[in-house]
């Protein structure tokens, strides 16, 4: 248990100094994240998981590294379909390009402080009352069903209830003020509209996190395990979201994949009791499902004029007023 402790710390550290060194060094400057310099951030944020993938198969063996790796492997490819929500919300405030970097990097600090006190949380339910697994793979089989029949379309930031909260406690001004949060003007202290994208994108991510985190204590129950892989799909989801945002009709069938995905290991953890699906198989499935969904969606590409094609086109001509 220490060692898992001195791990966890060490990795808490990490992910700081990482942090520190994407704000403080790399991205000091505000400026426009083009495609080249998402890859490279990108490949570095999967190498390094993939490193810790490796560290995992030295110290705890094969089975515990293929969980890791299960686990990594649904949540980035949830987090993909998260992308899309976050250009809907970037392109429906009017935020620039150059300001994105910037609500993304404190959305994933803030989403991953909400994504470990779930998994803290999960985690104690379930060591505490074992019958929770079965309630997290019904869930799951509901949300995978729910997600095959959803309309993209039902996304209606215009009547947000946050967004309706926000505007309505927190005085805020017209027009964004550079990458501030919070400006005086007159002698009061007002938010901006970047501030509220940020609240959206948070919130947004919360209700993800809700499918996300039964999803990986399908894999394996060992927090240590579902927190690093969580953590580090998160991590990369920033770079990640500028290397895809212009290739989003790549991805037009990846819903319905994450339903199969959500379905399956909902099964699998209401059946655990009568049959453990081996870890090497579910991850076969899970990937042979999304590597489908990806290659249907070139084969069959998105029809003209579909609102994932049109994203700009969203929204009043003047949401923050």
């Amino acid at each position: 248990m220490s060692s898992q402790v001195l791990l966890i710390v060490g990795f808490n550290l990490f992910v700081i100094l990482m942090l520190a060194l994407d704000l403080g060094v790399f991205h000091k400057r505000t400026h426009t994240i083009r495609v080249r310099e998402a890859l490279i951030w990108t490949g570095i944020w999967v190498g390094l998981a993939l490193l810790f993938n490796f560290g995992i198969y030295l110290w705890k063996g094969p089975e515990p590294a293929l969980q890791f790796l299960a686990g990594y492997v649904i949540e980035q490819s949830l987090s993909v379909d998260n992308l899309f929500v976050f250009l809907l919300v970037f392109s429906y405030f009017g935020v620039p390009s150059q300001l994105q970097h910037k609500v993304l990097f404190w959305g994933i600090i803030g989403a991953a402080v909400m994504r470990a006190t779930l998994i803290v949380v999960g985690a104690a339910l379930i060591h505490r009352f074992h019958w929770i697994i079965y309630l997290f793979g019904g869930f799951l089989v509901l949300t995978g069903i729910r997600m095959a029949f959803s309309n993209d379309e039902a996304v209606d930031l215009a009547n947000n209830r946050v967004v309706r909260l926000f505007k309505r406690f927190f005085p805020m001004t017209p027009d964004y003020q550079g990458d501030r949060f919070f400006v005086q003007v007159d002698g009061r202290r007002l938010a901006t509209p970047l501030l509220l994208v940020l609240v959206v994108v948070e919130t947004t991510d919360l209700v993800f996190a809700v499918d996300s985190i039964p999803a990986i204590f399908a894999v394996t129950t060992d927090p240590m395990i579902v927190y690093t892989s969580n953590i580090f799909a998160i991590m990369g989801l920033r770079s990640l979201y500028f290397a895809l945002a212009g290739m989003m009709e790549l991805f037009h069938f990846l819903k319905i994949g994450l339903s199969v995905v959500l379905t399956f290991v909902g099964l699998k953890m209401l059946l655990s009791e009568i049959y453990e699906i081996p870890i090497g198989i579910a991850l076969a499935v899970v990937a042979g499902v999304l590597v489908f969904s990806v290659v249907a969606s070139k084969i069959w590409p998105q029809p003209q004029g579909h609102p994932k094609a049109s994203v700009g086109a969203l929204g009043p001509d003047n949401p923050l007023e």
